[in-house]
């Protein structure tokens, strides 16, 4: 059965595409929908570039007929934008301020009671990314739904770039004899990406165990490449940790991500990791480190002070991070040192964009903040000779239209746990304290 689909404002600002989402279903644009993305088309962020697109798209939409009396959409549905079912009359008795919210919900409202009321009445579904705007609807007797489309997997399902797996003692006595065992030979058929990481147990429930990785053609299992000594005076302290450092100290793996709750130990792994090869081994040129200040693309210009001074209260995490490692004394001594090395960047995402990165350690903080564009702008950037990590908690996001399952980090995560250039990890154990530990498991 068709169904009607009434779209909210942050749906389309969210994925300007959403208008082709819904198959052979209807799909209604409230006329208040269209004053509020008119609002945001001046913005220089990432909703004011899809406040524009979208104001493309329906414009190009007025060459198949008049946007209120409908057109056919290409999976065979209708788009119109409503100007007839606008009243507030039934509406106000629940909710009586007349805000744009308010006023896509009365919309949603009045096709719902006019269906009805008829014999084969369609089903009426309010989409929005507001919560709150759900919840009204569910008040009033209203389906509605979260925009899912741009979902690649649940939460629960997301790579996590490492699997544990028992099997027959005989089997791990094997990799421990040749130092390599084929997927293949495995007695359970899974399927491995290439650089995941693989932790055989001895399912007689002895402590023998062994750990592996896939190689990057995703037939062979082998030992890890790193040993477990410091990395810039910083040793892994869990099994994650040590897979973090062996991806981030592999040179022929160009994009690394990590995700993990708050005191994993994300950041200062990666920049220790970045410090060897650019300092140490030379193998770049330069660490570049960058981080989200406020969506991609928007002006900081209300901060006081110069560049500098108005970055370093979002960039001071980093620079905690680079104390740590440098083992600095007094206040001020990182500045000192960072300016007299020049070979260490720390900048805000805004700056990133337009530029061509080569030959350089380029370390993304905060990257679950960014939407699914945001990213690609990110990761087209790098240039020949470069490696990019992505770091980031996928639930501890600040974006009003991301989630765990939609933000730009775990897009990438996901399209490239496949491919060759890539490895992921999801660190688990917190390292910064027991009760920075308790504090995300329980907060």
């Amino acid at each position: 059965m068709k169904k009607i689909y009434v779209l909210d404002t942050n749906v389309l600002l969210h994925d300007p595409r959403s208008l082709f989402a819904f198959e052979d279903n209807d799909v209604i644009l409230p006329a208040v929908v269209l004053q509020e993305i008119d609002s945001k088309k001046r913005l220089a962020d990432e909703i004011g570039r899809n406040a524009r697109r979208v104001s493309r798209i329906l414009d190009g939409f007025r060459a198949e007929g008049k946007l209120h009396d409908g057109v056919k959409l290409e999976g065979g549905g209708e788009l119109r934008v409503e100007l007839n079912h606008k009243s507030f009359q039934k509406l106000q008795e629940t909710f009586s301020e007349m805000s744009n919210d308010n006023l896509i919900l009365a919309v949603a409202l009045n096709y719902h009671l006019e269906e009805k009321g008829k014999d084969q009445p369609k089903p009426v579904i309010l989409v929005s990314k507001d919560t709150l705007v759900r919840v009204k609807a569910d008040v009033l007797g209203i389906r509605a739904e979260d925009y899912l489309s741009d979902h690649l997997v649940p939460a629960s399902d997301i790579y996590t770039g490492c699997l544990s797996l028992s099997v027959h003692p005989s089997i791990i006595d094997e990799f421990y004899s040749v130092r390599k065992l084929s997927v293949s030979n495995l007695p359970m058929r899974v399927r491995l990406n290439p650089h995941e990481f693989v932790i055989l147990k001895d399912e007689m429930g002895t402590t023998k165990s062994a750990l592996l990785k896939v190689d990057r053609q995703g037939k062979m299992l082998e030992p890890l490449y790193m040993s477990n000594e410091a990395v810039w005076g910083i040793s892994a302290r869990n099994v994650q940790q040590r897979m973090a450092l062996e991806l981030l100290l592999n040179d022929e793996i160009p994009l690394v991500t990590m995700t993990g709750k708050a005191g994993t130990g994300k950041t200062l792994l990666t920049l220790a990791a970045g410090l060897m090869k650019v300092e140490d081994e030379h193998k770049y040129k330069k660490l570049l480190i960058a981080r989200p200040v406020v969506p991609m693309g928007k002006d900081i210009g209300y901060l006081p002070g110069e560049k500098d001074e108005k970055l370093r209260p979002w960039m001071q995490p980093i620079y905690d991070n680079l104390e740590f490692l440098f083992d600095t004394k007094k206040s001020g001594d990182i500045d000192k040192i960072l300016a007299g090395m020049g070979s260490i960047q720390v900048e805000a995402l805004t700056y990133i964009r337009g530029r061509s990165i080569p030959g350089q350690f380029i370390i993304i903080d905060e990257a679950q903040n960014l939407s699914r564009h945001e990213v690609k702008t990110i990761v087209s950037r790098v240039g020949e000779g470069s490696k990019i990590v992505l770091l980031g908690d996928p639930e501890q996001i600040d974006h009003p239209y991301l989630d765990a399952s939609s933000n730009g980090l775990t897009h990438v995560v996901e399209k490239f746990k496949d491919q060759t250039v890539s490895g992921h990890i999801t660190l688990e154990k917190g390292e910064r304290s027991n009760l920075a530990q308790l504090a995300a498991d329980l907060l």
